[in-house]
């Protein structure tokens, strides 16, 4: 018995820590049917902030699409805009 709660308690540990996890791809803001790995999107600078939040491309275009009318691709998938990091002295 104490073998099943244990491994249901790792269990449920393991689904509570997946579910908190940050989505490593998301819908490109422009062209929503086109996914976006977060991590290289982040390092290649495709991405805009727009009111509390980040929107990602796929491409060189969909930035400059999005700057012309941010609020017609503010329902599209994002994230919360992270906050600066500290530069290290």
């Amino acid at each position: 018995m104490k073998k099943v709660i244990a491994l249901t308690i790792c269990a449920l540990t393991v689904a509570v820590a997946s579910a908190q996890s940050k989505p490593k791809t998301i819908a490109c803001a422009v062209m929503a049917s086109n996914k976006v790995d977060i991590a290289k999107a982040t390092a290649k600078k495709m991405f805009a902030d727009y009111k509390g939040r980040r929107y990602f491309f796929c491409c060189g275009g969909c930035p400059e699409e999005f700057a012309k009318a941010p609020a017609k691709f503010a329902k599209s998938a994002s994230i919360k805009t992270p906050k600066p990091s500290k530069a290290k002295a």
